[in-house]
């Protein structure tokens, strides 16, 4: 009874008794255990502590010392007098003075810096009798493909250079001379921009597409001398050289080789003929021989060459090891290829098939500038066959792969490989289909309703219609023979993930193959997809360019200019920007008599004297005109005449508000001799319209409850004199006949059609005016008054708050 309660009361502390005694158990054996004597003085024992103390006086334990002391090393190096620690003098020297540090060049293109080139320099041996013709012929077939990157070097040539081309000129007719400096020009000029380097003749027609395709297949670090091969005169010479005529590569690698040794090249080496002698000269030199093949080597895998002259071309051999085993086949690369052709005087390209001819790099001689041509567009032709038939194989193999996709044919979009239709994710963002038929176009950029088709947009619809006949008839035929097509319905909109997008109905007159005729109509879908996207190549331009503002200013605009003032002195003058303002007084003739007493632009004047006196470094001409008709033109040729060609200017009006972002945008998009910049500024809406509770405390954002970008305005205008004064001069004969001309049309008209430049027109976020009430003189040209109108109506305030307050005075004339 006793036994079962102690067990009780023990039984809910045996746990706790249990896990203390394993603890300490553990405990016990986490410790190390040292012997060491009890005794700490007796029998001649040394105690723990002085044992430590011996063996570190002995060196015998180098590692032990007191705590926060200071280790004196070894015993050897130890102070005879027990010291631990011995000071040291350091003597004090006074630091070097660093130079300061060498600012790091940065190159300003990446490739630069990287040392990156580019692949291809093409070098045309031209002549003075053949420069106006040949040459001609052979800058207009081939500098485009190769992006401008090709110069014609001849001995002597006429005073007149033919447009668009760039000729260097030796002064020398020796043919082996001009070689020479060609040579060295290409080495002193493009050696290190260009890795591979193609001479050739302008009698010879060269491939572009092929020539490249070469070139982008050939490493940079070859030294390699490739073209066609010719035996020296006589034949002792060992090697060949390539013939000029069919043109020739040469690496820039062998170019910095043979560099040294030009010079002894040109005195040592006696040859008539320049291709001989630069091929002796890199013979001799560099030990390496005209080559047309290149890079044999041996591969199982064979692929379809996609330049049958250019690409390595591979070909199946009978192979047979054994008699046993059979034969096998084995594929054998011949390598990169340098194809040519020469052409005989009575040769017919249509009627050539060999083909040497198909697969050829270069053709040579060609007799004149007509059959250049003629190559042109019959090797033209064949590439673009051969990217057509290319395109229906890569279609048709999408269509076979598109069954086993996880949406089956669902997954491919008509046509196959353009991309899918835009899908909008707002009805804002819904694409405009746009109505027109054959004549007319109910879709009009100046907002009409209807307006007469014509230009591009008739050319298109008529080869939309034969092209869409000619697919019906390839579908349909010989079954049924569709002819005289005529369009019913015509739709149209530009996707700008695919391109123009068509739906057209036509009327065409069906034929059977029995004779039977019947008049149908037919809905078909055409696509004409975007193309490559191209770079531009645009001239080099700098924000460093002194822009000349210039201000006509009427006796109306009078209160408008004196804040014009004040915002240019804020934003202009007193952060030293690089500007020039020039005011363009326009005097009535009334007002014009009455300047020595009463001067309407009195105020004006006052204020630019101040400006003046408040920034001494800045100084603002005016020129004032006595002027009866509102034409700008004659006003602006005054202006043009007292600046020099090289002028940048900047037109604006008294609402304009400039500032440095805008300043650079017109530096930038301004560029003299290609293109013309007209901004589209921000024009408020009147802000009793757009804010009818009363005016915001901070100035809005450019959102269109606020305004709108005011496509109808053209008065703010960059370009640069010198073609102003080139436009006015093409102008000149049509306002010799028409007296009226000069009062009709604005800048941007003289721009559009008697420039050729480019008129670049963008929205600027940086120009916004403020609303004013405006009136439009009625002795303005039509055009420019329908403008003027549209300008100032649409300024008022956007269709839904003209909307609604139209309502509001409705219901309030209601009650």
């Amino acid at each position: 009874m006793r036994l079962s309660m102690l067990i009780a009361l023990v039984r809910p502390m045996g746990p706790v008794i249990v896990g203390i005694s394993l603890g300490f158990t553990l405990s016990l054996l986490s410790v190390t255990w040292v012997d060491e004597p009890c005794d700490g003085g007796g029998g001649g024992a040394l105690g723990a502590t002085e044992v430590m103390l011996l063996m570190a006086q002995t060196g015998s334990l180098k590692g032990a010392r007191k705590p926060n002391s200071i280790s004196s090393g070894t015993a050897e190096h130890s102070d005879p007098g027990g010291e631990d620690f011995e000071p040291k003098i350091v003597p004090y020297n006074k630091p070097a003075e660093q130079s300061p540090p060498k600012k790091v060049f940065r190159a300003k293109y990446a490739s630069t810096e990287l040392g990156i080139h580019e692949r291809l320099f093409v070098a045309v041996m031209t002549s003075k009798n053949t420069l106006n013709t040949l040459a001609v012929a052979t800058n207009r077939t081939l500098n485009h493909h190769v992006d401008g990157r090709l110069i014609f070097f001849t001995g002597t040539r006429n005073r007149k250079i033919p447009h668009g081309m760039f000729v260097v000129t030796h002064g020398d007719e020796r043919p082996v001379l001009n070689m020479f400096q060609t040579v060295q020009y290409l080495l002193e000029h493009h050696a290190t921009e260009y890795d591979w380097f193609y001479l050739v003749q302008d009698d010879a027609y060269t491939q572009p597409d092929r020539l490249k395709t070469l070139v982008g297949h050939l490493s940079m670090s070859h030294q390699l001398y490739m073209g066609h091969p010719g035996e020296f005169i006589g034949g002792e010479a060992q090697g060949r050289y390539c013939h000029g005529g069919s043109g020739f590569l040469i690496s820039r690698a062998l170019l910095l080789k043979l560099q040294p040794f030009l010079e002894q090249c040109r005195t040592n080496i006696v040859s008539v003929r320049p291709d001989e002698w630069l091929g002796r000269c890199i013979i001799d030199y560099t030990g390496i021989s005209c080559v047309e093949e290149h890079e044999p080597r041996l591969s199982g895998v064979s692929r379809k060459p996609h330049y049958p002259g250019v690409f390595a071309s591979y070909e199946k051999v009978p192979c047979f090891e054994s008699k046993r085993r059979g034969g096998k086949e084995q594929y054998v690369i011949q390598g990169l290829h340098y194809n040519h052709f020469e052409m005989e005087k009575t040769m017919d390209l249509n009627g050539e098939e060999s083909l040497d001819f198909q697969n050829a790099l270069s053709v040579h001689p060609v007799s004149s500038p007509e059959q250049m041509y003629h190559l042109h567009r019959y090797f033209s032709e064949r590439e673009l066959q051969k990217t057509y038939e290319e395109i229906k194989k890569l279609q048709a193999e999408i269509k076979n792969i598109s069954h086993v996709a996880v949406d089956g044919n669902k997954s491919t979009v008509w046509p196959i490989g353009i991309p899918h239709p835009f899908q909008p994710r707002s009805r804002f963002e819904v694409l405009r289909w746009d109505y027109f038929t054959e004549e007319e176009l109910f879709s009009c950029a100046d907002g009409a309703p209807k307006c007469q088709m014509n230009g591009a947009d008739r050319e298109d619809v008529a080869d939309l219609i034969q092209v869409a006949v000619a697919e019906l008839n390839k579908k349909y035929s010989p079954v049924v023979q569709l002819s005289a097509p005529r369009l019913v319905n015509g739709y149209r909109r530009f996707d700008p993930t695919r391109g123009m997008e068509y739906t057209l109905d036509l009327q065409l007159q069906a034929v059977t193959e029995s004779g039977y005729g019947q008049a149908i109509e037919h809905r078909v879908h055409l696509v004409r997809p975007l193309s490559q996207v191209e770079i531009i190549p645009m001239p080099y331009v700098t924000e460093a360019t002194r822009v000349h503002v210039v201000l006509p200013l009427t006796s109306t605009n009078r209160p408008v200019a004196l804040r014009f003032l004040d915002l240019c002195a804020s934003n202009l003058f007193e952060l030293g920007e690089n500007a020039v303002l020039t005011f363009l007084f326009l005097y009535e003739p009334a007002e014009a008599q009455k300047v020595g007493t009463t001067d309407v632009f009195a105020e004006v004047k006052a204020k630019v004297a101040a400006v003046e006196r408040q920034y001494p470094n800045v100084k603002i001409p005016w020129i004032s005109v006595k002027t009866e008709n509102p034409g700008f033109l004659r006003v602006l040729d005054i202006v043009s005449r007292k600046h020099p060609v090289d002028t940048l200017f900047l037109l604006a009006t008294a609402d304009t508000v400039l500032n440095s972002e805008f300043l650079n945008r017109c530096r930038m998009n301004a560029i003299s001799g290609w293109q013309v910049f007209f901004p589209i500024h921000f024009q408020d809406f009147d802000p009793h319209v757009a804010f009818p509770d009363g005016p915001p405390q901070a100035p809005p954002d450019l959102v269109r409850e606020a305004g709108h970008f005011d496509r109808y305005a053209f008065d703010e205008a960059c370009f640069y004199n010198a073609d102003y004064m080139a436009a006015r001069t093409r102008m000149n004969a049509d306002a010799q006949e028409n007296e009226e001309l000069l009062e009709n049309l604005d800048v941007y008209d003289v721009f559009v059609q008697y420039s050729s430049l480019h008129v670049f027109r963008a929205v600027e976020p940086a120009l916004r005016q403020a609303y004013r009430n405006r009136t439009c003189d009625p002795q303005l040209g039509e055009d420019m008054f329908h403008r003027c109108l549209q300008s100032t109506h649409e300024g008022i305030g956007s269709r839904s708050q003209l909307a609604m307050l139209m309502f509001e005075q409705e219901q309030g004339n209601s009650t």
